[in-house]
This record gives structure tokens, C-alpha cells and sequence, in this order.
């Protein structure tokens, strides 16, 4: 295995320093927006935490000199078991916002998530020349809702992601000590003029938004509304994985919300080999919340997962360099992931699943052999 082009005392060498970088140029509430949690941000620290005493057992003696990371994701080509996360408001931390997050992502070889709440038409993102995916939220506003289900379709989206886990948004109080509000620039262009709320805090706007009732019923209004394949992204409870397979999701998504919404909920890594026991090979099953490596990336995959949505980090690659910082961050992460997995002795995605994990003391993961 070669050791790979000679790395600029400049770039960044984890992820933790581009999140460093970022720090630096980010005005402090702006930072808090993206960084923070809900309440204590007890699960916030608990994802990180699970992450660390999740540990791998290599295979030696595999003949492993480079790993192929390539893989699919909800059925289209991915360069690595990555896709970019659905986030809202990208150009509160630079102005390029979410057009130069897509343009990274397809260069990458990796899907990107477009968020209900992104802040440049949907056609603008779907035009980056990469797979698209579409992320929607169950809005007071059926009609629209509708409507973006339907531009989703004639864009060429590949799947579309409900998110379940936000009735409401959680209590963020870094948000609310800041009196962090939504700029204008940054306002959800995909929403009906009325529903914008530019200047509004995060959790008004969301209020004024998002409908709380959202129900299994709903569910199965998605469903019959869109033929592309429809992941449910928020899942931690094993009875809903198994609900949403039998009503007919494609997908799961096994997320906390990156410790955003309810604050003491359940790691997605401790939730996520009881879920994929549940649903077996019935839908794919993707993870967020926490990841920030390559090895984190392979920690899910031995403990079941297809792949992982990767969020802030993409974000602190933004902020500090527009889109050739998050190709860096990309770069980055990839690396990691293929010298992990050949460490592991895992040539490929499929081997990688195959590997056997350990928990430290005290963490209540299932062990794998």
C-alpha cells in the first residue's frame, strides 16, 4: 500500500482540525449554530463517546495492500460508503452555501442530501452533476410538500429521505443564549414565500413550518405520492425499523439527529446492531450523528451499516474554504477509510461488514465475533 500524495503543511490532517479551522473564521454564534445540541448535549457527547468505545478487530495475514471503498447507496454509485447529510441554512457559514457543497460532493463520487430548508433552488443543486438525494420534512403546507415530492421526481433525485424525528426542534440552548436567527440570505427557498421567515430563530421558524402530527399514516401518504425509494432518517427504536419496512420504506436512516432534538436519546451507534438484527436484509440501513473519520465510517459498517450521512464536518470544510474545503474534508475522509480498512484487513466495503468490534467497559453494544 502506498502512502498516498504528500499531504500540505497547510491541510488538514483529521477532521477535528478542520473543525478548528473552521472555529477560527466563524463568527461564535454562527459556530454554536452548527457545533451545538439540544439541553446538556449529553447525546451530543454520548455519539462521540460511543464512537470511542467501539473497537475493531483487524484480520491479519489478508493480502491487503489497498482497499476499494467503492460501494452503492440507496441504489446509485458511491466512491465510498458516504453520503453528504441533509443540513439546513449552508450559507450562514459561507456564502457559496449548498451549490458548492453539491459541486464537492459530485466530484467526490458521493451523493448529496438537498434539505427542505436549503437556501438555493432545488434545480440549482440537482444541476452539480452528481446523485441527488432529497430530504423532506412533513410540512403544514401539504400542497407544498407535494410539490417538492414531485420536483424531487422531475429533477432525477435518486431517493427520498422523511425526516421523522422532528415534530418539533429540540431545545438548543447555545441558539437560544446567542439569539441565533435564521439571516435572510440564508432563508429556505424551496418553501411557499410565506414560509420563509427570514430573521426568525431556528426553532420559530421551524414551528411556523413543520407539522408536529406527523404519523404512520403520513407515512404511507408519502409512499403512495413518489415511486422513488423513501428512507425514514431518525430511527433508534428496533418495533419502528420493523413498522417502517412493512409499510413499505426502502431505507432507514439510524440517527439522533446529531444530538439535536431529544437530549439523553440512545447513541445511533449503540441503536444501530439492534436494528439491523431487526430488518435484516429488508432495506438498507444508513447511520449518522458522531461520525468524524474514516475509522468511525468503518466502526458502523462492522456493526451493519450500508453507509453513513456525514454532516458537520462537511460544513467545517465549507466554512473555512469554500468548496475546495469540503473536497478536502472528502479527500480526507477517504483516506482514512482505506487505510483503515486495509489495517482491518478488509479489501472491500463487504469485508468491512464482516468484521468483528469489541466494546470498552460499560458501553451496552452488542458484541460482534
Amino acid at each position: 500500500m502506498t502512502s498516498g500524495p504528500a499531504v500540505l503543511a497547510t491541510d488538514p490532517l483529521t477532521l477535528a482540525e478542520a473543525e478548528d479551522r473552521a472555529r477560527a473564521v466563524l463568527a461564535p454564534e454562527v459556530y454554536d449554530f452548527v457545533a451545538g445540541g439540544s439541553g446538556r448535549e449529553s447525546t451530543l457527547e454520548a455519539n462521540r463517546t460511543a464512537f470511542d468505545r467501539c473497537h475493531l478487530v483487524p484480520r491479519v495475514l489478508s493480502g491487503v495492500d489497498a482497499a476499494d471503498t467503492t460501494t452503492s447507496l440507496l441504489g446509485v454509485p458511491a466512491s465510498m460508503p458516504v453520503a453528504v447529510a441533509p443540513m439546513a441554512f449552508h450559507s450562514v457559514v459561507h456564502p457559496d452555501g449548498e451549490p458548492a457543497v453539491s459541486r464537492a460532493a459530485a466530484a467526490a463520487g458521493i451523493p448529496f442530501t438537498a434539505a427542505t430548508l436549503a437556501g438555493c433552488p432545488l434545480d440549482e443543486l440537482s444541476s452539480a452533476g452528481g446523485h441527488l438525494f432529497l430530504q423532506l420534512y412533513w410540512l403544514r403546507d401539504r400542497a407544498r410538500t407535494e410539490w417538492l415530492i414531485g420536483e424531487a421526481e422531475r429533477l432525477g433525485a435518486r431517493a427520498l429521505i422523511l425526516t421523522v424525528d422532528v415534530p418539533f426542534m429540540g431545545r438548543r440552548l447555545r441558539d437560544l443564549r446567542n439569539g441565533f436567527a435564521v439571516p435572510a440570505h440564508a432563508a429556505p427557498v424551496n418553501l411557499a414565500d410565506t414560509q420563509r421567515g427570514g430573521g426568525q430563530s431556528v426553532g420559530g421558524h421551524a414551528a411556523a413550518v413543520i407539522d408536529p402530527t406527523l404519523s404512520w399514516s403520513d407515512v404511507d401518504w408519502v409512499r403512495r405520492r413518489t415511486r422513488l425509494p423513501l428512507v425514514l432518517k431518525g430511527v433508534l427504536d428496533p418495533a419502528d425499523a420493523r413498522r417502517a419496512v412493512d409499510q413499505g420504506a426502502d431505507g432507514l436512516v439510524v440517527s439522533n439527529h446529531g444530538g439535536r432534538q431529544l437530549d439523553g436519546a440512545v447513541p445511533s451507534l449503540l441503536a444501530l446492531p439492534a436494528i439491523r438484527d431487526e430488518v435484516g436484509d429488508a432495506c438498507e440501513v444508513l447511520l449518522d450523528s458522531g461520525v468524524r473519520s474514516g475509522t468511525d465510517v468503518l466502526r458502523a459498517l462492522a456493526l451493519g451499516a450500508s453507509g453513513v450521512l456525514l454532516g458537520r464536518p462537511v460544513l467545517w470544510g465549507l466554512a473555512s474554504g469554500g468548496e475546495s474545503g469540503v473536497t478536502g474534508v472528502l479527500e480526507l475522509l477517504r483516506a482514512e477509510l482505506e487505510v483503515s480498512m486495509a489495517l482491518a484487513g478488509a479489501p472491500d466495503v463487504a469485508a468491512a461488514g464482516r468484521l468483528g468490534v469489541r466494546w470498552a467497559s460499560g458501553t451496552n453494544g452488542r458484541e460482534e465475533s
